[in-house]
C-alpha cells in the first residue's frame, strides 16, 4: 500500500562494497531528504562506537493483506465476519525461512561472526551489535551525531543501502535515517512542556475554550454547549446495551495524560448519576497508570473528555482504558499494539527503539518490568485521539505499523483515530515544503497518521453552528479547530474507497495546483466519517470547560459503533470489525448524515470543501444510529 510520490523517499540504485565477490551490487534502501526541525549535524560519529543494529525482516503474504482483510470485511463477501484468530495471523504473515537465511548469510559474508548475530525468537528481527565502522561498510552509510536544541543527541545517517538480493527481504534497519519523533518529557525546555505532553500526542489534542460558569442543559443550547443529550439527539442514540458481557470498548491514553476520578464524578453527577463513583477498567501497559502528580488541562483534558463521554454514551457497557507508558519513557502506538496483540511483539516484532519506548527502562527511574506483550485481548472497538504528522515518520515505518492495524481488522477489531485539528495542515499548523521539511510557512498540505493508513477508520469533526439546532444539518467544524483531512503522500487508495474519491475529485475538484496536495487520485483519502467536535462540556480539574477537537469526535463515534456491536451480539452475530468496506458500500448509502457546508483551512488556504457524498473534510458524514443499526443487523 506504500505510494510513491515526489516528496517521499525514493528507491533508487547505487553501488557499494562491490569488491566483495559474494555480495550483489548495492541498492539504496532508505534515504532522508532533510534533517528534522530542531536537529543539526554536530560531528562525525566515533568509528569505534557500538551501534545496536536491528534489521526488520519482510513478512510473508503482505501482498495479499488487503485482499484477505476485504474477504472478512466486505459485506458482499461470502466470508464476511469470519474473523481470524491471533494464531492464524501470526502463521500467515511470519517471515519465510528464505528471508531469515538470506539476511543471516549477508551478515556473515560481510565479516560479521555468527556468534554476534541474534535472530529473535519469532525470526522477524535480526540483531547485531556492530561498530560504527562495521555498520558504515555494511550499509554503505556515514553515521553522524545530531544534536537537538534541547541538548539531546541522536545517531543517524542520511541514507543506507543493502545488496540487491537482500533488499526484498528487509523492511527497515535501525538506527539509520529515523529520528525520534518526540523529544521525551524532561528533555524539553520548560516553556515547551505542554506541546510534548503525552507521547505520541504532540499535536492532536483537545483545545480548551475556557471555563464554564453556567451549565446549559437544554437541547436548544447545543450550539453553544454540547452535552450527552445533544449527541443523543444529533445522532439518534436511543439504544441501551443488553449484551455487555460479550462486548467491549477500549479507549487508549498515553501517560502522563491521565483522568481524575473526581472529574468523572463531577461529570456523572450532573449527566449520568448511575455512573457516579465508577471507573473504567484500566489495563496498565508498560507501567502506565492514572497519575495525579501533574494536574492541568494539558494533563487531564484528553483522558477526562474521552472517558466521560464514552462511559456515558455506552452505559451500562464497561469501558476499558488502555493506559500506556510510565512517567519516564512514555509509550508509542507500537508499544500499545504489543500489549493488545501478542502476534505483533512476539511474532512480528514491530518495534523500533528509536521511535518506541524500551522496557525494562534502560535509562533508570522508569518501569522496570518486562515489555507487555499480548497481555489482553483487544476490545471490539478501540478509539485513539492521538497522532503524528505522516511526514514525521519514514514511509517504511508507517507501512509496517499500518499493516498491524490490518491484522487487528482481520481479528474483528474496529480501530478509530482522530483525523487532526489543523485542517489540511499538520499538527501545530505545520505545512510541507518541496524538500520534505515542515514549517509554518510551508505551502503543501500535510496529512496525519495513522489516519491515512487505509486499515483504520479516520474521524473528522463537525459542529452545530451558532443559532442552529440539533435537528438541522451540522457543518464542518470551524470553531477553534478545523477537521483534519486530505490525501496521503504515503498510502495508495484502497479498493473500497476508489469510487467515492473519484466522484469527489471529478465532480468537486479542489481549486489548488497539483503541487499543493497529492492530486493523483491514486492516494488514500481521509477522514472516513465525522462527529461533533465543538463546545463539549467536560469536567476537568474540578470544574467544567468547553473543549474542541477531533479528540471529541473519535470516542463518540466509537461509542455508537460499540452500541451497534451490542445489537449484533445480542442476536448471535459477530462484531462489525473493520468497517470501512461496509460503510463505503452501496448498502450503506444514506446511513450517515451528509455534511455539505464548511471547509478545513490550513497552509494559507481555506482547505478542501465539503460536498455531497464523501469529502476530505467530513468523510461520509456523521453517524445516523437508527440507520446504522438497521443496516448492520441485516448483514450476516
Amino acid at each position: 500500500m506504500l505510494l510513491a510520490h515526489s516528496f517521499v523517499l525514493a528507491l533508487l540504485c547505487a553501488s557499494g562494497l562491490a569488491s566483495s565477490p559474494v555480495l550483489s551490487p548495492y541498492t539504496l534502501h532508505e534515504k532522508r531528504s532533510h534533517v528534522p526541525a530542531g536537529w543539526n549535524r554536530a560531528r562525525k560519529h566515533d568509528s569505534g562506537a557500538v551501534l545496536p543494529l536491528r534489521i526488520g525482516l519482510t513478512q510473508s503474504n503482505m501482498d495479499k493483506l488487503e485482499e484477505l482483510l476485504m474477504e472478512v470485511s466486505d459485506p458482499e463477501s461470502s466470508k464476511f465476519g469470519d474473523h481470524w484468530t491471533a494464531g492464524q495471523v501470526a502463521k500467515t504473515f511470519a517471515p519465510s525461512k528464505e528471508t531469515v537465511d538470506t539476511v543471516y548469510e549477508w551478515l556473515t559474508s560481510a565479516g560479521i561472526d555468527g556468534s554476534r548475530i541474534r535472530v529473535t525468537k519469532a525470526k522477524t528481527w535480526i540483531e547485531v551489535n556492530a561498530t560504527v565502522a562495521e555498520a558504515e561498510r555494511l550499509l554503505n552509510a556515514d553515521y553522524h551525531v545530531y544534536k537537538h536544541g534541547t541538548g539531546k543527541e541522536h545517531v543517524a545517517c542520511d541514507s543506507y543501502s543493502v545488496p540487491e538480493h537482500v533488499s526484498k527481504h528487509v523492511d527497515i534497519i535501525t538506527p539509520t535515517i529515523h529520528f525520534d519523533a518526540v523529544i521525551k518529557r524532561g528533555e524539553e525546555s520548560e516553556s515547551s512542556n505542554v506541546s510534548n505532553i503525552g507521547r505520541p500526542g504532540v499535536g492532536i489534542h483537545p483545545v480548551s475554550g475556557g471555563k464554564i460558569s453556567t451549565l446549559l442543559t437544554e437541547l436548544e443550547n447545543c450550539d453553544v454547549q454540547i452535552t450527552p443529550a445533544c449527541l443523543r439527539a444529533l445522532y439518534g442514540i436511543i439504544y441501551e446495551p443488553v449484551a455487555t458481557s460479550r462486548n467491549s470498548y477500549g479507549i487508549v491514553e498515553y501517560t502522563p495524560q491521565a483522568y481524575l476520578q473526581s472529574d468523572l464524578d463531577i461529570f456523572f453527577g450532573n449527566f449520568s448519576p448511575s455512573l457516579y463513583g465508577k471507573s473504567p477498567n484500566m489495563v496498565s501497559i508498560d507501567g502506565g497508570f492514572a497519575q495525579t502528580t501533574y494536574q492541568s488541562f494539558d494533563y487531564n483534558g484528553e483522558s477526562d473528555l474521552d472517558l466521560e463521554y464514552a462511559m456515558d454514551l455506552v452505559n451500562p457497557q464497561p469501558v476499558t482504558l488502555y493506559q500506556a507508558g510510565d512517567m519516564v519513557e512514555g509509550a508509542s502506538f507500537n508499544n500499545f499494539l504489543d500489549a493488545i496483540d501478542g502476534t505483533f511483539c512476539t511474532f512480528e516484532g514491530g518495534d523500533d527503539p528509536y521511535y518506541d519506548s524500551v522496557y525494562p527502562d534502560p535509562y533508570g527511574g522508569g518501569y522496570n518490568g518486562p515489555e507487555d506483550c499480548g497481555i489482553v485481548a483487544p476490545a471490539n472497538v478501540i478509539s485513539t485521539s492521538y497522532g503524528y504528522n505522516e511526514a514525521d515518520l519514514s514511509p517504511a515505518y508507517a507501512a509496517r505499523q499500518c499493516a498491524e492495524y490490518a491484522k487487528l481488522g482481520l481479528m474483528g477489531v474496529t480501530v478509530l483515530y482522530s483525523s487532526g485539528d489543523y485542517g489540511v495542515a499538520g499538527n501545530g499548523g505545520l505545512c510541507l515544503n518541496p524538500d520534505g521539511t515542515q514549517t509554518l510557512n510551508g505551502t503543501m498540505f500535510n496529512p496525519s497518521f495513522p489516519g491515512t493508513c487505509p486499515y483504520v477508520t479516520s474521524v473528522g469533526a463537525t459542529q452545530v453552528s451558532l443559532g442552529r439546532t440539533v435537528y438541522e444539518p451540522e457543518s464542518a467544524c470551524e470553531q477553534v479547530i478545523y477537521s483534519g483531512g486530505g490525501f496521503s503522500n504515503y498510502f495508495a487508495i484502497p479498493s473500497y474507497q476508489k469510487t467515492a474519491v473519484e466522484s469527489y475529485l471529478t465532480n468537486y475538484p479542489p481549486p489548488y495546483p497539483h503541487t499543493m496536495y497529492n492530486a493523483t487520485g491514486m492516494s488514500r483519502g481521509f477522514p472516513d466519517i465525522a462527529a461533533n467536535g465543538a463546545n463539549y462540556v467536560v469536567a476537568i480539574d474540578g470544574g467544567f470547560e468547553l473543549v474542541y477537537g477531533t479528540s471529541c469526535s473519535s470516542p463518540v463515534s466509537g461509542s455508537i459503533l460499540t452500541l451497534v456491536n451490542d445489537a449484533r451480539l445480542a442476536v448471535g452475530k459477530k462484531p462489525i470489525g473493520f468497517i470501512n468496506p461496509t460503510i463505503y458500500s452501496p448498502a450503506f448509502y444514506g446511513a450517515f448524515n451528509d455534511i455539505t457546508n464548511g471547509t478545513n483551512p490550513g497552509c494559507g488556504t481555506v482547505g478542501f470543501y465539503t460536498a455531497p457524498g464523501w469529502d476530505p473534510v467530513t468523510g461520509l458524514g456523521t453517524p445516523n444510529m437508527p440507520q446504522l443499526l438497521a443496516r448492520w443487523l441485516l448483514l450476516p
